[in-house]
């Protein structure tokens, strides 16, 4: 009796179906940004309240990705990975009717968790959908997530502006949709006792003191300015700059830049081989701190203000997919473990260390504070670039 195969995706069609989930699961991780003037008001939180939400979510959803990555190289990425959008979106859905405080950072505990395994899973199986091309592959998975972060302001900035957050929770379906897809249509992959597999450690601290580690503190210092600018700069405008918490402004500077990061991604991805990956990493890196300190001194909601929140947007997150590609290359036999260490852990010690963050700015202003944030860049592509230069032989460049 014939057995009737399943329906599959593969090359572009999975790199597609890997950008739009990539896109859905972190929509939701961006509305907390958007949501934190409106929790403010609600709770009457502190900066050390709201500090506390995003480092919440920053550690289930980013610090444990090596390990999830670990599981998803042994048990396979397609699983993982579906059951992981499906669980972040449906629990992240609920952030905007939390009751209290201690209910939000429950939900924010438990939905990091399923964006936890579904990162590192989506950026192995991107990567090998395009096994020619890796880094705009990986360029353009990541570009998913931050399009995801740019529309997820949007979208609950529309439900806060008409006052539709009672019906918040109904986002899940996206997601949903987006898990069951994965599930159904992305090859299986080896078997789990296939000696093709690689037997990955669910720890494994040589990567941790190797060139993977110290990719992953650049990518740490480059993720604070990005954790800072998402978190803190809706408060900046609304609290210094005297915007109401629904102003188009403020949900506008978060898309743009998530918008730009994604793009930014895409380009260094393109350009990658034509020019030198240290100076595409490294260059990026510094070059956002003109925009970034030129945005203190414009008028929100300009033309010129908004032309700086994409650049800054772009530079920032240009060279994170070859710092990523360049990770998997020196540990081709853990994919999914230096995939979440620089896709995950990177942002993850970056929102844990937004908490110290948050009671600097209580403590001396939110200005002293993104200042402070955004100057890690300097650290950050001075490490990226010995890191690189010491291992170009290994990495091909």
């Amino acid at each position: 009796m014939a057995v009737k195969k399943r329906l599959q995706v593969s090359g572009i069609s999975l790199t597609f179906l890997l950008v739009v989930a990539h896109a859905t699961n972190d929509a939701f991780g961006s509305m907390l940004a958007a949501l934190l003037p409106t929790l403010q008001l609600r709770f009457g939180a502190s900066e050390t309240l709201l500090a506390l939400f995003v480092a919440t979510y920053s550690f289930s959803s980013s610090v444990l990705q090596p390990i999830f990555g670990a599981v998803s190289d042994r048990l396979g990425r397609r699983v993982t990975g579906g059951v992981g959008v499906m669980l972040s979106s449906s629990v992240l859905s609920l952030i905007g009717v939390a009751p209290t405080p201690l209910v939000l950072l429950l939900l924010l505990l438990l939905g990091g968790l399923g964006s936890a395994a579904f990162h590192p899973s989506g950026t192995g199986m991107a990567r090998d959908a395009a096994r020619g091309t890796k880094g705009l592959a990986v360029g353009l998975f990541s570009a998913g997530g931050t399009l995801g972060i740019a529309v997820g302001p949007l979208v609950i900035g529309l439900f806060i502006i008409n006052g539709w957050l009672a019906w918040s929770p109904l986002l899940m379906i996206p997601g949903l949709l987006m898990g069951t897809l994965m599930l159904l249509l992305i090859p299986q992959g080896p078997a789990r006792n296939s000696p093709d597999r690689p037997r990955t450690k669910l720890f494994d601290a040589e990567l941790f003191r190797g060139p993977v580690g110290m990719l992953t503190v650049a990518g740490t210092l480059r993720s604070i300015s990005w954790v800072a600018f998402n978190n803190a700069m809706p408060l900046w405008l609304v609290s210094t700059r005297g915007l109401p918490a629904d102003s188009p402004v403020v949900f506008g500077t978060l898309a743009v830049f998530g918008m730009a990061g994604g793009l930014g991604g895409i380009i260094a991805g393109l350009l990658d081989g034509r020019l030198h990956r240290q100076l595409l990493v490294t260059g990026t890196m510094l070059l956002a701190l003109v925009p970034l300190f030129a945005l203190f001194f414009l008028t929100p909601g300009s033309l010129i203000y908004f032309s700086c929140v994409f650049l800054a947007g772009a530079l920032i997150n240009g060279g994170l997919p070859l710092m990523v590609v360049s990770a998997q290359d020196l540990a081709p036999h853990a994919v999914g473990t230096a995939s979440g260490m620089l896709m995950g852990l990177t942002w993850g010690s970056a929102g844990v260390i937004y908490l110290g963050i948050g009671a600097m700015q209580q403590a001396v202003g939110i200005v002293p504070a993104l200042v402070l944030s955004f100057v890690t860049l300097v650290p950050g592509a001075l490490i990226a670039r010995s890191v690189l230069h010491r291992n170009r032989e290994a990495l091909g460049i």
